[in-house]
């Protein structure tokens, strides 16, 4: 068994033990491998292990990618920061975008994808941290923004994304994660019938798991220490 074998086996052990522990199935955790800065072949060795979806935060990277592995019928994730140059690319290449963070961007991936591609699957990614160095909407636009991305064809809005600051303490892990669950919660209760929460990445898969991930985001557990 390959090494990227052998850590999306063990990467799965968590997610499943996580779950249980939870009391949910197994098979309501998403997986998404971050494979930016690892190449092709890492790509097609996990997808020979069985997963399907994968994750790129560099667009170029990404849509190369994309273009090169297009025969294994992948689903595509975009995760990093947008710019607003880089919409076009990501809207005609991507199937998800986990990572819409203000009404412009929105709008031009709404405008770039083809009427002939199926919805783009979309999240909003939500600064649970309050730091200022990272992306997203703070907490308390998330519901004026959610209004405006489900209403843009094209586009699906399915949830909520957050990438908290590292700790080691799972108390403040939770309070994250929770928050994050909380503010979906609201916006259905409001009708918007959003089934996603991608949240939790390789060291902290678990805290988000037993808050309600729906998709965890895991590159070094399954690729390894970055390449750059």
């Amino acid at each position: 068994m390959s090494s990227i074998a052998a850590n999306l086996q063990a990467v799965r052990q968590r997610i499943a033990a996580a779950a249980h522990a939870a009391g949910r199935p197994a098979d309501s955790v998403r997986l998404v491998a971050v494979s930016k800065t690892f190449g092709s072949e890492a790509v097609r060795e996990a997808a020979q292990a069985g997963l399907r979806d994968f994750g790129e935060n560099y667009v170029t990277e990404g849509v190369e990618k994309v273009r090169e592995l297009r025969a294994l019928g992948l689903t595509w994730h975009y995760i990093g920061p947008i710019q607003s140059n880089k919409t076009r690319p990501i809207a005609e290449y991507f199937d998800w975008v986990h990572s819409i963070d203000r009404e412009k961007i929105a709008a031009r991936l709404s405008q770039a994808r083809g009427p002939a591609q199926t919805e783009l699957q979309v999240c909003i990614q939500v600064n649970v941290s309050g730091e200022a160095s990272k992306s997203g909407v703070a907490p308390e636009g998330v519901a004026p923004l959610a209004g405006l991305v489900a209403g843009l064809p094209r586009l699906k809005l399915r949830g909520l994304m957050a990438i908290p600051e590292p700790t080691s303490d799972e108390g403040l892990q939770r309070s994250r994660f929770a928050q994050l669950r909380a503010l979906r919660d609201e916006l259905n209760r409001r009708g918007l019938g959003l089934d996603t929460l991608s949240m939790g990445m390789s060291a902290d898969m678990e805290a988000a798991i037993a808050e309600g991930a729906t998709m965890v985001r895991v590159g070094t557990a399954i690729f390894g220490e970055r390449k750059s």
